[in-house]
């Protein structure tokens, strides 16, 4: 994933918007529901080195053995990993909760490449578009083709709730269903008066 485009990596910039605001509407379970295609998708919330706001980036991950785990594909040149290096206190949107947690990059070369793997296998469609089809790949392979890559655990520390989370703009679906019949109506009246 290292080698993509200028193009590619902006194109990914508007994918990942748009998964953020399906979590925001409250879906993010729903965009998790067909793993082998879409993947496992979380939101990563960290802040941002330079800025100190707050930075949301949709990531591919896998748990293992109740940890959390994510990649970075661009290795040290992504934002959100350089981010969580200089303040690993990040907070993790899963499909079953909302949590705090600890970040830290995993630099034991005995757990990198079999929890790689699971990860790799976790981004669903996503490794084998972007020349990673990992269910066909050595052990030797996969270590070759991601030593670049930086795997990422997440330890969870504590349960969130409130505003500022998954599903904020929930309250939008009553209101574009009451729109969206309003709608319906006006329109059905208006043939009608023809």
């Amino acid at each position: 994933m290292a080698d993509l485009t200028v193009e590619t990596r902006k194109n990914f910039k508007i994918f990942n918007r748009f998964m953020l605001f399906m979590w925001k509407l409250g879906l993010g379970p729903y965009i998790n529901a067909w793993p082998e295609v879409g993947g496992q998708i979380m939101v990563l919330n960290h802040i941002g080195r330079k800025t100190g706001k707050r930075c949301q980036t949709p990531l591919n991950y896998a748990e293992v053995n109740g940890e959390i785990y994510c990649t970075a594909g661009f290795g040290s040149t992504s934002d959100w990993y350089k981010n969580i290096i200089a303040n690993p206190q990040v907070e993790i949107w899963l499909p079953n909760g909302w949590w705090a947690g600890i970040a830290e990059e995993v630099l034991d070369e005995k757990l990198r490449l079999p929890i790689m793997h699971k990860v790799l296998i976790a981004s669903g469609a996503a490794a084998p578009v972007f020349g990673l089809p990992i269910k066909q790949m050595s052990d030797e392979q996969i270590a070759a083709a991601t030593d670049h890559y930086s795997l990422v655990r997440i330890r969870r520390t504590t349960a969130r709730t409130g505003p500022g989370g998954p599903g904020d703009l929930a309250g939008i679906w009553p209101l574009a269903t009451l729109f969206l019949l309003w709608l319906l109506l006006t329109r059905r009246r208006c043939k009608r008066k023809r």
